[in-house]
């Protein structure tokens, strides 16, 4: 056999072994490179969820690179914080190596942030208008007060007669005075309303009704004045009633350190009747005198300061600022800051809604132009150009953040040695035991902390109340949550407030509560059509109120109507069992008590109990086979032997506690 080829050149890897001409040839060995392990820069104080990022690992592998070691890990979150040692093990049993973290060092950021400007020069200052605010009890007068000043009828305008609200405005008078009057409102819930008012105030008018005497929000009033160290008048209001009494309220003002001028005191005391005008000039004169003494000036040079008395979010106009003027002339275009909101101005309009150019010390003034709504008692200071109102506010923004970085960290720190102790303590009561005895005794210790059942979830869920919260005003909405943070009753109804905020309802407060199951509450506030039909579709309540203490009284309601009922027993009747006999009906024999009645009537729709001595034998509802001489009850499966035993029928009723 002849064979023809040709020569074919062939590649032979040198790692491979092959024959060519009939010899063998072997390959040269190859030399592994030495794996490097990959490194994890550690720190201090570094979380399980930092340690796995660290490492490019999820959290599982970290949980198992400390299995079988003395870290708990069932009470190890993501969150928790590792000690040195633990940190290094777990890089170790990952294969890998660890160097520390280089420090870097911050850079301490400038404070960018604005106060106010020294005190004037006495030269600039002119004298201005006394502001004055009117405070006392709910009722007492005050508003109608303001109206007879005035002439005009606010008090027929608030809803539920009541102020709600802090009215800030200007009243001439014949003389040609000019006061600025603040009205605060007198129900309990406005406390922080009535503070405010205290603090930016040169004079306080304290209103008493003479048929009613001194009151909580009375005695509320004049700690305030004394604390902001204002000067106090006192109108005694209502003399023109048949039981009005003006020489008791005096006395009893004594009581708080009040002392009126006919007592030997310095404080002025007139008596006025607000609803007929009666003595009305008097006060304005004496409000005029007392600030003729005080010698009240301001600059109106300057840059603008200034407090905000209240916000509110208008339809057309966006975020709005009442505000008194301190110091300066707020005029249009003027830049200003006001806790982490800044404005531009745009319009200012006073107290009836009318554009003004400008306003100077003393001058109430509605402020249009806020990026965002700042909220009540915020200072006002105007600034240079945008740029600088930006940088106050992300310098306060910043600060606030690094405020609350500091609380949390001192709470995870109290959180973290409490933790330490327990565990030291726990170790130390299980040191003599082997590492499977001291699990099976952590597991039967913790074993309450497992979830519940999803019956016993439910009924924890039931008894939460979520809320949102919606008015008018900031201080409105201040004054409702000051009320919620006094509910002292979680353990047996949750209160949780879901949101907040200032506006009428919107669909997203809709979206909310639908989201939580919650309730929405708003105050002086309004739904659009499409907004409550959407409502209404969703089944989400809308409780909207104009007084304040109708809506807390509705609230009060809700949050009884969750708590679990409670069962009332109410005896009816008693009876003795005489003879006890079967009685056959049908195929059955049935156990029979024949009873008499000793106390009340016994009722066949209502349950009894079967009662020998301290002992319940039977309970339920019974069969009447005949209501005659004696009344047979069909006592259901048991078997009575002939004794006199005590038989009471009850009343089941369920209440709610509130």
């Amino acid at each position: 056999m002849v064979l023809a080829f040709d020569t074919i050149p062939v590649l032979v890897h040198r790692d491979q072994i092959s024959l060519f001409k009939g010899q063998k040839i072997k390959s040269k060995p190859v030399k592994l490179e030495k794996q490097q392990k990959q490194e994890v820069e550690i720190k201090q104080r570094m979380t399980v969820s930092e340690l796995a990022k660290a490492m490019n690992k999820d959290i599982d592998h970290v949980y198992e690179a400390l299995l079988n070691t003395d870290v708990i890990l069932d009470e190890m979150e993501p969150d928790t914080m590792l000690e040195e040692k633990w940190i290094k093990e777990a890089v170790k049993r990952s294969g890998m190596k660890h160097k520390w973290a280089k420090l870097v060092e911050t850079k301490v950021r400038e404070n960018k942030d604005i106060q106010r400007q020294p005190p004037p020069d006495p030269a600039q200052l002119v004298p201005r208008a006394p502001v004055v605010t009117i405070m006392g009890h709910v009722d007492h007068g005050k508003t109608t007060l303001l109206d007879s000043l005035r002439k005009s009828q606010i008090a027929a305008q608030e809803a539920g007669g009541i102020t709600q609200h802090i009215g800030a405005f200007r009243v001439e008078l014949p003389s040609g005075e000019k006061i600025t009057f603040l009205d605060t409102p007198g129900h309990a819930a406005f406390s922080a309303m009535r503070a405010r008012g205290a603090m930016v105030t040169d004079i306080v008018i304290l209103v008493v009704a003479a048929d009613d005497g001194v009151m909580n929000q009375t005695t509320e009033s004049i700690q305030h004045a004394k604390k902001a160290k204002v000067p106090i008048i006192v109108a005694v209001n209502k003399c023109d009633k048949p039981q009005a009494d003006p020489q008791r309220v005096k006395e009893e003002l004594v009581g708080h350190d009040v002392v009126c001028e006919e007592f030997g005191g310095e404080i002025q005391a007139i008596h006025v009747s607000a609803l007929k005008g009666d003595n009305l000039l008097e006060l304005a004169e004496a409000t005029v005198t007392l600030a003729e003494v005080l010698e009240l000036k301001g600059d109106p040079t300057g840059l603008v300061e200034g407090t905000v008395i209240e916000s509110r979010s208008d339809k057309g106009k966006g975020p709005v600022t009442t505000a008194i003027i301190q110091r300066g002339t707020l005029r249009k275009g003027c830049t200003l800051v006001a806790g982490k909101c800044w404005a531009k101005v745009r319009f200012m309009f006073d107290e009836y809604d009318q554009t003004v150019s400008e306003a100077g010390p003393s001058i109430p003034v509605e402020i249009v132009g806020w990026k965002d709504l700042p909220s009540a008692g915020e200072e006002i200071l105007e600034v240079e150009s945008e740029q600088r109102a930006r940088e106050v506010v992300e310098w306060r923004s910043y600060m606030e953040e690094q405020d609350k970085m500091k609380e949390d960290l001192q709470a995870i720190e109290a959180k973290q040695k409490q933790h330490q102790e327990s565990y030291k303590k726990d170790r130390e009561s299980m040191a003599h035991l082997s590492w499977r005895q001291r699990r099976a005794a952590l597991y039967r210790a913790n074993k309450h902390k497992l979830s519940h059942r999803l019956s016993e979830k439910t009924e924890t869920e039931e008894l939460t109340l979520p809320i949102i919260v919606k008015g008018d005003v900031d201080g409105s909405v201040e004054a409702i949550l000051n009320i919620l943070e006094s509910y002292d009753a979680d353990d047996q109804c949750e209160l949780d407030v879901v949101h907040f905020g200032v506006g009428d309802i919107s669909e997203r407060d809709i979206t909310l509560a639908e989201t939580f199951s919650g309730t929405i509450y708003g105050f002086n506030v309004a739904a659009n059509k499409s907004v409550q039909q959407m409502a209404a579709k969703k089944g989400i309540p809308l409780r909207l109120h104009r007084v304040i203490y109708k809506l807390i009284d509705e609230l009060k309601d809700e949050l009884s109507s969750k708590l679990t009922p409670s069962t009332e027993e109410n005896i009816i009747g008693e009876a003795s069992v005489l003879a006890t006999f079967d009685v056959t009906i049908g195929k059955k024999k049935i156990p029979v008590a024949g009873c008499r009645v000793q106390k009340g009537q016994l009722d066949k729709k209502m349950k009894f109990r079967l009662i020998r001595g301290r002992n319940i034998l039977w309970e339920g509802k019974p069969m009447p086979v005949s209501h005659v001489k004696y009344m047979l009850i069909y006592c259901n499966f048991f078997v009575f032997h002939a004794f006199v035993s005590s038989f009471r029928i009850r009343d089941n009723t369920e209440t709610s506690e509130g």
